[in-house]
C-alpha cells in the first residue's frame, strides 16, 4: 500500500478566523460551496484537541475550502444540506468520543450531560451518530461521497461485540453506507484522498491508502500476485511467518554433503526484504461477520489476528466477509515524524470555541484550554483501553520548539489564563519520545504491548527530553506554574528517579493520578497491567521527593471493578488492601466492554485471546449479572454505608464473617440496633473516571451516595 507525501509539502493559504458553520460565514469569505463539508457531534472548537478543528484547518492549510456542521439535528437531513453540496465529500465523526459510550454509563443508564455540548447539555447527538449522520447526508445531498472517521468509526471497523445491544454487530462501513472509512490517526489518508479526488479519480477506484477500509465483491484483489492467507479457522489459522533477527550473523555459502558446489544463503537482509514485500501483498482473512456472530471461540481468534496485525512496520491487509461482500482493511497509517506533527499543531487555529456559542460553558473546553497535548499513542496495551486501538503503539511526539510556542500562544491568546498550564501529557503523562532502541526491530515486532509483562529490553525509558521540557515550559516568562494532568505510567516513571524528583518537587498540584487497575493477578493479567509491585515502588519514591520538597501530595489511583478474569475474591482482596493503605474511593467504574478492544473480546466470548484458541482457548471468568457488577463496585467503596448489607451478606457467603466488625482489622461494621440488614439494590452505581480518591485519614466517612 502506497503512503502519503509529507502531509505539510505545500504552502498553506490565508486561513479564516473560524470554518464556516453557516451560509453568512461562507458568504463572507466569498465562497460559493464547500469542497469538504465535515460533520461533528461534537461543538465545534477551534482547538488542535478536537478532531474536526484539526482535520478541518489541515485540509484548509492544502488550499481546500472546508465548512463544518456541528451537532446538527439529525431529525430530519434539512440541517445537513446548511452548507450546500460539498464538491469533494462529507466527512463524517461522531466527534471526540464514541456516541453509545458518549451518553450510557457501565451500567446502561443514561448520562445526565455531555462535556461536548454548550451547558454540558445532554441529548445533542444521537446513538450511534457516525451511522445516523452518513445516512441523513445522503440524503440531503444523493451522489456525495460519504467518508467516516473518528474514533467511533475506528473501534467498529470490523465486525465488532455491541455492548448496548449485546450481540455482534456489522462493521459501521456496512450500517453507514459510507464509500470509505479512515481508521487511526488520518492525516495521511485524508491529505492523500482529498488529493486524488479534486484531481478527478472516483473514489470508488482509490483503494491503495493505509488506514482505510472499503466494502468490494467477494474475492476481490489489488493485483493478481496477492495472496490470500486464510485464518478464517481456529484450527487453521495460516502460516506463521516468524520475524528474523535483523542482526543475526550467518554464512552466506554453506557446502551440503554430497554435494561438491557450494549453495549460496541470502543474506539476513535480504531475506527480511523479500519477507517484507511477500507481506506487502498479502492479505489475512478474518471468520466472516455471519461466523463471529454465531461462534464465541472464531469471535476471539478474529480479535486476535487483528491486534497481531496492527504494528504499521509488519502488518498485513485483511478481509472480512459480510454477506455476499468483503470488508477490506488496509494496513494501518505510518506515523507522523516530529516535523509532520509539528506542522499539525502548529496551524492557525482561533483556539476557542466558535463565537455562536457566546459565553455558554463548554466542560471539555474548560478542561483543556490551559493543556498542551505533546505526543500520541500508547504502547501500553492495556486490554481494556481503546487509545492503542486508535492512535496505535508507537508514539508520535512534537518537538520542544512546538509545545513552547504552544504555551506562549496560551498565554496570549486563550481568555482567562492566569499562569498555570494544566497539563503537557497526552495519553499518558510520560511516554515523550520514548521509543524502540533500534527501527528494524520495532518494525519486526509483534508484541501487543512494550512493557508487559515486564518493560522490553529494546524500549528506550529515557525521560531526559521530558524533563528537560518541564524544566524550559516553567521557565517561559508569564508562566507561573506547570501542572501534569495526564495519567503517569508509573512502571516506566521508576526506571528514572530524576524525572519523578522533577515531577513531584514541580509538576503536581496535589493530586496526581495513575491507575493500577487492580491488586490480583487474576484480573492484571487479563488487563496486561504490572503488578502492585511497580505501584509501591512508585508510591515510596513519590513520598520520599514529596517529604524532601516539602509538600503533601497525594496519589489518585483508579480501579476498575468487574472487569473480565475479576472473581468476589479478588475484589474483597482488592478492598482489604485500599483499606490497609487508607485509600477511600469516591467514584468508581464497572468494566465497559467497548468495540474491539481485546478485553471485550473475553467478555463476548468467555476466552482469552491472549492466548492460542485452539481447542476452545483459555476460559476467562466474566461478570455479567447486574447484582454481581454492584457488589464489585460496592468492595471497592467498602467505606460507604449505603454498601455495608450488601458487603456483609456477600462476607458470609464467602465464609469470612471474620471481617464484620468494629475493630481496625475489619472490613465493615456490625449492623447497629434496627439498622436494615438487606442489601440497597441503588448502592455502588456511581461512574465514569472522573472520581477521586483520597487517603482515608484526610476526610471523615461520608453518609450519603458516594457522589462528589
Amino acid at each position: 500500500m502506497t503512503t502519503a507525501d509529507p502531509i505539510h509539502s505545500c504552502l498553506p493559504p490565508p486561513a479564516a478566523p473560524f470554518l464556516p458553520t453557516s451560509r453568512a460565514e461562507m458568504d463572507a469569505l466569498g465562497w460559493d460551496c464547500c469542497d469538504v463539508v465535515l460533520v461533528t457531534g461534537d461543538a465545534y472548537i477551534d482547538h488542535p484537541s478536537f478532531g474536526m478543528a484539526l482535520v478541518g484547518r489541515l485540509l484548509e492549510a492544502r488550499g481546500y475550502r472546508v465548512g463544518v456542521i456541528s451537532q446538527p439535528d439529525w431529525r430530519s437531513a434539512e440541517a445537513f444540506r446548511a452548507l450546500g453540496r460539498p464538491r469533494l465529500y462529507f466527512g463524517i465523526t461522531a466527534g471526540n468520543m464514541d456516541s453509545m459510550v458518549n451518553r450510557y454509563t457501565s451500567d446502561r443508564r443514561i448520562r445526565s450531560d455531555d462535556a461536548y455540548t454548550p451547558g454540558g447539555e445532554a441529548g445533542r447527538r444521537p446513538d450511534r451518530a457516525v451511522v445516523v449522520y452518513a445516512q441523513r447526508a445522503r440524503e440531503a445531498f444523493a451522489g456525495v461521497p460519504v467518508v467516516i472517521g473518528s474514533i467511533e468509526a475506528s473501534l467498529r471497523r470490523i465486525a465488532h461485540y455491541d455492548y448496548w445491544s449485546d450481540k455482534v454487530r456489522r462493521s459501521v462501513l456496512v450500517d453507514a453506507k459510507a464509500e470509505l472509512l479512515v481508521f487511526g490517526n488520518a492525516e495521511r489518508a485524508l491529505v492523500a484522498l482529498t488529493d486524488r479526488l479534486a484531481g478527478g479519480e472516483a473514489i470508488d477506484e482509490i483503494r491503495d491508502l493505509r488506514g482505510t477500509a472499503f466494502m468490494t465483491r467477494r474475492g476481490w484483489r489489488p493485483a493478481d500476485d496477492w495472496i490470500e492467507i486464510d485464518s478464517s479457522e481456529v484450527d487453521r489459522p495460516g502460516p506463521i511467518d516468524p520475524h528474523p533477527d535483523p542482526y543475526a550473523a550467518e554464512p552466506t555459502r554453506r557446502v551440503i554433503a554430497g554435494d561438491a558446489q557450494p549453495v549460496r544463503l541470502m543474506p539476513a537482509a535480504e531475506r527480511i526484504a523479500r519477507r517484507q514485500a511477500e507481506r506487502a501483498r498479502s492479505v489475512v482473512r478474518l471468520p466472516s461477520f455471519e461466523l463471529v456472530s454465531a461462534d464465541p471461540v472464531h469471535y476471539a481468534h478474529a480479535s486476535r489476528t487483528l491486534h497481531l496485525e496492527s504494528n504499521p512496520g509488519n502488518a498485513r491487509a485483511l478481509v472480512q466477509a459480510h454477506g455476499e461482500r468483503d470488508l477490506w482493511l488496509n494496513p494501518p497509517p505510518v506515523p507522523l515524524a516530529t516535523e509532520e506533527m509539528d506542522f499539525v499543531y502548529g496551524l492557525p487555529y482561533a483556539r476557542r470555541p466558535h463565537p455562536s456559542y457566546g459565553k455558554a460553558h463548554i466542560p471539555a473546553w474548560e478542561m483543556i484550554k490551559f493543556s498542551v497535548n505533546i505526543m500520541r499513542g500508547c504502547f501500553g496495551g492495556c486490554t481494556f483501553c481503546s487509545i492503542t486501538e486508535h492512535e496505535g503503539r508507537i508514539i508520535q511526539s512534537r518537538s520542544e520548539a512546538s509545545i513552547l510556542r504552544e504555551i506562549e500562544h496560551i498565554r496570549d491568546r486563550t481568555p482567562g489564563f492566569a499562569g498555570t498550564i494544566t497539563d503537557l501529557g497526552g495519553p499518558t503523562a510520560n511516554m515523550y519520545r520514548l521509543a524502540c532502541k533500534d527501527p528494524a526491530i520495532e518494525r519486526a515486532c509483534r508484541r501487543l504491548s512494550c512493557v508487559y509483562p515486564g518493560i522490553c529490553e529494546n524500549l528506550g525509558t529515557d525521560h531526559g527530553p521530558l524533563t528537560a521540557l518541564y524544566r524550559k515550559a516553567r521557565q517561559v516568562p508569564g508562566v507561573r506554574r506547570v501542572t501534569i494532568g495526564s495519567g503517569l505510567r508509573y512502571d516506566l516513571a521508576v526506571r528514572d528517579p530524576e524525572y519523578v524528583r522533577e515531577l513531584v518537587t514541580h509538576h503536581v498540584s496535589g493530586l496526581l493520578k495513575i491507575a493500577p487497575e487492580h491488586t490480583e493477578d487474576g484480573p492484571l493479567s487479563k488487563m496486561m497491567k504490572p503488578g502492585i509491585g511497580s505501584f509501591e515502588a512508585f508510591r515510596e519514591m513519590f513520598e520520599r521527593f514529596s517529604k524532601a520538597a516539602g509538600k503533601k501530595q497525594h496519589l489518585v489511583p483508579y480501579f476498575i471493578a468487574a472487569h473480565p478474569g475479576t472473581s468476589d475474591e479478588d475484589m474483597l482482596n482488592l478492598a482489604l488492601w485500599l483499606k490497609a493503605n487508607g485509600f477511600r474511593v469516591d467514584q468508581v467504574q464497572n468494566f465497559l466492554p467497548t468495540p474491539m478492544a481485546l478485553a471485550t473480546a473475553m467478555w463476548a466470548s468467555g476466552r482469552n485471546p491472549l492466548k492460542s484458541l485452539r481447542r476452545g482457548g483459555e476460559p476467562v471468568t466474566i461478570v455479567r449479572g447486574g447484582r454481581q457488577r454492584r457488589l464489585h463496585k460496592a468492595f471497592l467503596r467498602y467505606h460507604d454505608p449505603d454498601n455495608w448489607p450488601m458487603l456483609r451478606e456477600a462476607l458470609r457467603r464467602m465464609g469470612r464473617p471474620d471481617l464484620i466488625g468494629n475493630g481496625p482489622r475489619h472490613l465493615v461494621p456490625r449492623p447497629r440496633a434496627g439498622e436494615s440488614s438487606r442489601p440497597q439494590l441503588g448502592a455502588a452505581t456511581a461512574s465514569g473516571r472522573g472520581g477521586s480518591v483520597k487517603p482515608a485519614a484526610q476526610r471523615p466517612a461520608r453518609r450519603g451516595r458516594g457522589k462528589r
